[in-house]
């Protein structure tokens, strides 16, 4: 019996993470620690709460207390690290949170990982932490240049891990993934953003010009990136994920609003946000050597992206109406109206 501790479970990639092991794997035991903040939602996981093999503990990853609690009622094979303050945006205007949970909370799971003799920890990284490039891919060995706080704290977890591996001969592992996008996405997110608010013809806030360029990588895609990652890794090693799918902002948006049979006018450009890249791109070669290439086209990725939101309106509906929407409101309701203006 394989015996997974994920963290950050409840969010988007790791909830599609524990449905894809289970969906896979006869013997296996996941637990999921979540602080379910705003971004954790536990009907991410509907159906799977009867199922023997998995079960759930709210609370902190930055708790050490909990954390080796958790790890000392059964032996985990593996420990993988989802949790995480992700949206840019967020971490320019909150960016303790971020320091707190991406790197004291990596640094909390080390420790217990460390004491506990665990066999193998994964950290869920991001190709941001290698900053924007104009030509070319970021390799494995690129030198980090994040440009916001939120990728700044999340290349320092993933310092930490390398260091826990010099140091201890702790066995981590570090992936680097491009934009995830897919299905239970959180609506503050680029794609699942101005899907709904298409969907409500709601205006789409398209940053600057809308020619910023991103790799994308299909949440199935990724999951099963770190299940091969998981079986084939080496300690010590960094793996970039990359979707191989590069496309401009505003083409994604017009294919969002063509999709969903909107007029283009709903996409208004506004104001760039501060150190905004403007391309990612990686080279994954490394990681396809082990046998993983993506199976998702962006085409088809999207198409079922926007299917999967216009079936689930009652799901992001209770989100976009929560505390979220006093959040969206103090983020773009300026930069809309400097846009009409």
């Amino acid at each position: 019996m394989q015996r997974l501790l994920v963290t950050g479970g409840a969010g988007f990639i790791g909830a599609n993470f524990i449905q894809y092991m289970l969906k896979k794997y006869e013997e296996i035991e996941i637990v999921n620690l979540d602080k379910l903040t705003y971004a954790g939602n536990l009907e991410n996981l509907c159906g799977i709460e009867r199922d023997e093999r998995y079960s759930f503990f709210q609370g902190d990853i930055a708790d050490r207390h909990l954390v080796n609690e958790i790890l000392s009622c059964k032996k985990f094979d593996t420990i993988v690290n989802f949790a995480a303050e992700t949206h840019v945006d967020r971490s320019i205007s909150r960016p303790d949170d971020f320091l707190k949970t991406d790197i004291f909370g990596t640094f909390a799971l080390l420790e217990a990982t460390r004491q506990c003799n665990v066999k193998r920890y994964l950290q869920i990284s991001t190709d941001e932490v290698y900053g924007s490039i104009s030509k070319g891919e970021f390799t494995e060995t690129s030198t980090l240049t994040p440009s916001s706080p939120y990728s700044a704290s999340k290349g320092g977890g993933d310092l930490l891990c390398l260091a826990y591996f010099k140091t201890y001969g702790l066995p981590a592992i570090v992936t680097r993934a491009a934009n995830n996008y897919g299905a239970f996405q959180h609506p503050e997110k680029f794609i699942p953003l101005f899907v709904t608010n298409a969907i409500e013809d709601q205006l789409l806030p398209l940053y600057g010009d809308g020619s910023q360029v991103r790799e994308w990588l299909f949440v199935e895609d990724h999951c099963r990136a770190i299940d091969t990652v998981l079986r084939e890794g080496k300690p010590g090693e960094i793996y970039n994920v990359g979707g191989h799918c590069e496309e401009q902002n505003r083409v994604i948006a017009e294919s969002i609003v063509d999709q969903l049979k909107k007029p283009h006018d709903l996409i208004t450009y506004v104001d760039d946000r501060p150190g905004h890249d403007i391309r990612y791109a990686l080279d994954d070669s490394k990681l396809r050597n082990l046998g993983w290439k993506p199976q998702v086209s962006l085409d088809e990725g999207l198409a079922r992206t926007v299917n999967w939101y216009k079936k689930n309106k009652d799901w992001w509906k209770k989100i976009k109406e929560s505390d979220y929407k006093t959040y969206y409101k103090n983020q773009y309701e300026k930069r809309l109206t400097n846009a009409k203006a």
